[in-house]
Parts: C-alpha cells; structure tokens; sequence
C-alpha cells in the first residue's frame, strides 16, 4: 500500500503514533466483554421465535425449570417497567407477547449455571407457536401503509427538463456488519436493587435509558460500564441483551454472563436496510445537470431503530455531490416481517451512491463525454446549496479536488501472471489468463457528519490535570476505530503535556457521548476534548501566572514556576465541557432547511478483473481520495479508509443476507461470504487536507465515506469489462455470465486490459 500522509515529530495532532489498545489486541491480552467473569456467576440463554410471523398459544417452562442447574426463566409477564424499547422509537417489546414480527424475535430468556445447561435449557422451553403469514415485500408494505417514514423532497423548478434522459432501477441487499466479537455482556447485581452492567456498545447512555425505562428502575440504579467491543458498524448501536441481563442478575441476585453465538448474533442486531431504487436523471446537451427523480424504498423490517434517519440520509443525498437545478425525492421506509434493519457504516447513503453513480455512467455514455469529466462539470463545492435540502455549503467540501486526484493516480500495469491467486477464479483453477477481462470504474459519495434533523447532539468530557498527566473522562466507546488515540493527540496538542490518558467513565459519572456513529467521535468527542484540555492547561497557567504547560509543570519562558506536585498541591485541576456542533433544523414539509452540521466526499476508482464466461471476478486494486479535513493520525485515517473499502468490495460481489418469507437462510460464516485477504485489493489512498469549520483543529470524521462510493466503483468496474447491466449489489456470477448487455460506458481511462483478453 502507497498512502500520501504527513507525519509530525511530536505524539500530538498529526502524528502517525499506535494505539495504546494495538499491542494487547495483537497478543490476545486486550478483555472484551466476552471475556469478561464475576464470582458466582450465571449464564444466560435466549429462546428466539422460529416463525417470522406467528400468534404465541402458550408457553411452557416447566421442562426448562426442572433441569438441574437452572435458576430462572422469564418472560414478558416478567417485565416490570414499560416493557418495550427501542433506540428512536420504543416500539420493541423486551419479549414478544400475543404475536412475534420477525424470525428470531425473542420469547424467553433462561439462567442457569453453565453455558451448555443455559442452551439446553432455552432448547427445552415448550412454545407453541400458530404461524401467520408474514409480510416480507415492502412494495405491498408501501402499498398498505405500513410504513415507519414517507419523505418527500421537491426542490427547484418542477418544470425543468433536460434533453438527454437515462433511467434505471436498481437493488441493494440486506448486507450484514459481521463484527468478529458476538454480542456479550456481564451484569452484577448491587444487592440494594440496582444492577451493573457491562457491555460492548455502541451508545452507553442510550443504552442506559432504554434498560431503566423498561424495568421500571430509577437512573442510578443502573450503571452502565463500557466493554471491550469486538467490532460494530452499527450493529451494536441497538439494544441485543442488554435488557436481558439485567433481568437475569436482578432475579437470581447473582452476576450473569451471555455471550451469542454466530448463527444467534446474525439476528441479534440490525442490519443494513436492502433497498429498490428508481431513477431518472436529465441533462442539457452539455452535461448539466437539469433534473433529477428517485423513488427509493428501504425495507426496515419489524421495528423501528433508526429507519427513519436510514432513509432521511437516503433521500438527502439521492442526487450525491453535484449540482442539479430541480429535484423530486420519494422515500419510503417499510415495516414488514423481515429482521429488523438499523444503522450500518454510512448510514443510508450507500444505498442511492449505487444507484446514483451507475446513472451517471449511463448519462455519460448516452452524452458521449468521459464519465470523469461529467462529474467534475457538475461537482458541488463549498458555496453551492444541497440540491435536495437547499441547505447552503458552509465549510469544506473539495468534490473537485478528491475526483481529480483519483483521476490523476497511475493504473496499474497489465497482469500477465498465470498465479491462480492473481486470477478472478483463484485457487480453483477456472480461469485462464487469456479469459481475463479489466475494468476500470469511477464513483465518488456524499455524505453529513454527526446527526442532523435538529437532533441534540452533544459529547461530554472531563479533564483532570493530576501529577500523573491529563487524564480526559469519557462516555465515549471505542469500537476498534482508533477514538482513544485521536482524543489522547488532541488532548496533547491541546494542554502541551505528553502524559495524557483516556479514561472511560460509566453511565453514573459523565453525561453523554453521544452514539460512536456517523463519523461523529473525533468531531464531536475530540472537539469536547479539545476544549476541556484547553481549559485545564489555561487554569494551570493562570495560578501561577505561566505561559507554558508541559509534563514537569508550569513555565514562564525558560523558567519553571511550578512543579506539577507544587501546582496540585491542593488537589487536581478539572473542568467538564460539553461540545455541541452547529446547529441543525428539521426538514419544512418540502425537505428544505439547514438539516445537517457538515459534509464529507470521497472518490474511488477501482480496477476489476472479470471471467465473464464463469462470471467469477477479482477486484485488483482501488484507489481513493478522501476529504478528511484535517488528518490527526495519518495512519489512523488510512486503517479506517482500508477497512471500510473491504466493506464496500463485500457488499458489491459477495455479501448479501438470503431471506425466505422472512426467514434467514444463511446465518453463519460458512454461508454468509466475507472477503478475506485473498479478496483484498491493493489499496492507494490520498488524503485531502482542507480544514473544516467545526471539527477541533479544521478534522472530519473519516469512518463511512470508504464504504459509501466504493461498492459503486467496483461494480462500475465490472460493467465496463463485461456490458452487462449489473443493477443489483452484490453482483452474482449469474449476473455476469447471463445477465443482459447495455452499452458499456464511456471509459475515463485508456483500455488497459492485457493483449488476448
């Protein structure tokens, strides 16, 4: 991998420095919470429905109950408080109760005191069950109200018509986050009625509402402490067994572990919403773009989560990061009996870039001008107003800059190597390499920083200057992204001591951090950061009249005026500072207002090998240009950028969650394909430094834009190597080998695919 990043000599804002939490993760001495154990404790199980649709007749546990080494077994009628919760809307039941909405909805939790006898015990549990039939289409669930949001979006002169018209319908199918560490958690009873509960998150304070609500339990009676989490994207944004376990310990009074399994955790968190998009694009005879009509439907499945803000971000971004004088948005988001969906990385925005882009391509080829050349005609930039929200550009957007140093990256060389792990059919020995097809496809995506729609979101943190450093408390949960070290960076930067640490505060210490979602954290936590350490170190200066701050205490020039002992002598420096982005507003009832706090763009380009006689592919190498702001770990930044591109190549040729009326079909890794490092594309990734408005030091946040455009780029990639249609991700060999043909696109780049092929 070559990545153009700047380095800095300090460990402060810029400088590529590791993360505290790299080397136990690597030696396997990193505790998530599935590693966790308490004295005494218990295991819990769940007992989910097998039905997605389905009348509960009776159930039994007494067979559960008589087992040896079970405590308890609780159900609905075992819920104290409003029973029901949910991350925007409490609409869930803890249990289902009457009817079950979706497959693996659960009924019953047990406790018992092993892990095998807790399964058993939930396998004996006697349900019967009356099936009814599911609602599993979100047309008809459009078609009959059964809906969680409709959004409609008119912006601009209705009248307004183009010359060159391109229409198409696309798909995008339930993909799932597949973090590698399951759902898990411990909770400790207090012994006076309160619990504590330890989990891997995404949200410690949303979490902590939803379990007291439900039980009936006063705020400090529950305490919730972050885990170490093994990976989210969204997945753990949601509560899974939180509720659960809380129940079990206040029950028996003893600590209970639950950990899921593969299969249990496929359909014990959210996943990204599948999606039917239609489009219509129209232009002037120039490339302008004049017009542009979407009607997009999202599939939410039972419950609510945030399907509402899914498909807000879809519609808000449904003509991506250019310029279109009138625009029609409809969105629907549609309740059925499918698993529920809910947020994952880029948060509705991958969805129409899929669509979005292939129309480009479309309207290119049926213009005759390169498809490059067509974005950079119509690139938004700082100044322009959103197409869809009319909502004016404040800060960086540098559309033209990441499209046209995507553009200007060299192509590979042919490849004329015959290693089978070089070829589209890998290790199986299908493809020769005269059968091999290159293509080179273009995509760039859109997308808003932090949450909008007027939402309050604000991230609390606590600096405390001790003799040991400048500790900074947060709620804030580190899932793998690297928030931990950027906040200690920002910390340095900020008070201009080396010594600084993240420390982790439960639910009962520190208000919110908000959620570690929409590329948020670093702005939003880092910003909170930014401003505690500032004033921590202008407190420290001010009594004893210093101008400097470092780890051996205050100084006046070249001369130390305190010591860090003389200057806490009487105790430790500290100030809480709860940070706030710019304010946002709700959508009027055509969409317009100034809905979101910030934007980020990023553009890939991909480079694909195709079989299309076995419809079998390899994607060689993708590069990259991303809108960061301002990069306060480069290689931080680059990791992120790395891993979600692997998210994006997923959901394009391989990933995709199989339902039948409702049901899952492949829940587990041996049927739900992952890429692996043999799927791994080289990676070329330029960072674009402008520096944003609001951000601490001018930073976005960089998680989500690599998985936003880079589906799009690969399958680009694969209809200009074979003609094919491809308007439904992931692509299947089908699709290539007998799909139907189009005109292939105008190729920004010379044919480059090697002599024979």
């Amino acid at each position: 991998m070559t990545t153009t990043i700047r380095t800095a000599k300090t460990r402060g804002v810029g400088a590529s420095i590791p993360r505290p939490d790299g080397i136990p993760k690597l030696k396997g001495e990193f505790a998530y919470s599935s590693d966790l154990e308490a004295e005494g404790m218990l295991w819990g199980a769940t007992v989910r429905s097998p039905h997605a649709r389905a009348r509960i007749v009776s159930i039994d546990a007494a067979p559960a109950l008589a087992m040896v080494g079970v405590r308890t077994v609780l159900t609905q009628e075992d819920v104290t408080g409003s029973g029901r919760f949910g991350l925007a809307v409490r609409d869930q039941p803890v249990f289902a109760t009457g009817e079950v909405h979706f497959w693996g909805q659960p009924v019953a939790v047990v406790a018992a005191e092993d892990r095998e006898t807790a399964r058993r015990a939930a396998a004996a549990l006697l349900v019967a069950y009356e099936p009814l039939e599911p609602l599993v289409d979100p047309a008809i669930a459009a078609r009959t109200g059964s809906t969680f949001r409709v959004i409609d979006i008119v912006n601009g002169d209705p009248g307004a018509r183009g010359e060159v018209v391109v229409e198409g319908e696309y798909e995008v199918a339930m993909q799932d986050q597949a973090p590698l560490g399951t759902e898990s958690g411990l909770a400790i009873p207090d012994g006076i009625g309160g619990v504590d509960l330890h989990i891997s998150t995404q949200w410690l304070h949303a979490d902590h509402a939803q379990v007291f609500e439900a039980l009936a339990l006063a705020p400090d009676q529950v305490r919730l402490h972050n885990a170490g989490v093994g990976g989210a994207f969204g997945s753990r944004e949601d509560i899974s067994l939180q509720i659960h376990l809380c129940m079990l310990a206040l029950r028996t009074g003893r600590p209970v572990k639950m950990v899921y399994d593969r299969s249990e955790s496929f359909v014990g968190h959210v996943h990204r919403h599948p999606a039917r998009m239609r489009y219509r694009h129209e232009a002037d005879r120039d490339g302008n773009l004049i017009r542009i009509e979407a009607d997009l439907l999202f599939d939410g499945g039972a419950y609510t989560s945030t399907s509402g803000a899914v498909l807000a971000n879809a519609c808000y971004f449904a003509t991506g990061p250019y310029r279109v004088r009138s625009v029609a948005i409809h969105g629907v988001a549609a309740r059925t009996n499918n698993p529920t969906a809910g947020a994952m990385r880029g948060f509705g925005a991958p969805q129409p870039c899929f669509a979005y882009e292939a129309q480009m391509d479309r309207l290119a080829a049926a213009l005759g001008l390169d498809p490059v050349a067509l974005r950079l005609k119509n690139a938004l930039g700082t100044g322009d107003r959103l197409p869809t929200t009319g909502q004016p550009i404040v800060g960086s957007l540098p559309t033209r800059t990441v499209i046209e140093s995507v553009a200007a990256m060299p192509l590979p060389e042919p490849d004329e190597s015959t290693d089978p792990r070089r070829l589209p059919g890998g290790t199986g020995l299908t493809t020769p390499r005269p059968a091999v097809r290159r293509g080179i496809g273009f995509a760039v995506g859109i997308k808003n920083l932090a949450f909008s729609e007027g939402f309050d979101d604000f991230s609390e943190v606590r600096g405390v200057l001790t003799t040991a450093g400048l500790e900074l408390h947060t709620a804030a949960c580190e899932n793998g992204q690297g928030m931990v070290t950027v906040v200690e960076q920002i910390g340095r930067s900020a008070s201009g001591l080396d010594r600084v640490t993240v420390v982790f505060a439960d639910t009962s210490e520190i208000g919110s951090a908000g959620s570690t979602s929409a590329s948020r954290q670093t702005q939003m936590t880092g910003g909170a950061a930014l401003r505690a350490a500032t004033a921590v170190r202008d407190e420290a200066l001010r009594r004893v009249g210093g101008d400097r701050l470092d780890d051996s205490g205050v100084w006046r020039g070249d001369r130390l005026v305190a010591s860090l002992e003389e200057l806490l002598a009487s105790g430790p420096i500290a100030h809480l500072e709860r940070f706030r982005h710019p304010l946002t507003s709700p959508p009027n009832a055509t969409g317009q207002g100034d809905i979101h706090a910030g934007f980020v763009v990023a553009a890939h380009r991909a480079v694909v090998d195709v079989d299309a006689e076995l419809g079998v592919v390899r994607v060689v190498r993708i590069d990259t240009a991303q809108d960061v702001g301002r990069a306060l770990n480069p290689l931080a930044v680059v990791g992120q950028i790395e891993g979600g591109i692997m998210q994006g190549v997923g959901l394009a040729v391989m990933e995709e969650i199989v339902l039948d009326q409702g049901v899952m079909k492949n829940a587990s890794f041996t049927d739900y394909l992952l890429p692996t490092f043999l799927d791994a594309p080289e990676v070329e990734a330029i960072l674009i430094e402008e520096p944003d408005h609001w951000g601490p030091f001018g930073a976005k946040g960089v998680g989500e834009p690599p998985t936003i455009s880079s589906t799009a780029a690969v399958v680009a990639a694969m209809r200009n190597a074979t003609g094919r249609e491809l308007n439904r991700v992931p692509v299947r060999p089908q699709d290539i080998a007998l799909g139907s043909h189009q005109p292939p696109a105008t190729s920004h780049q010379p044919d480059r695919r090697p002599e024979g092929s």
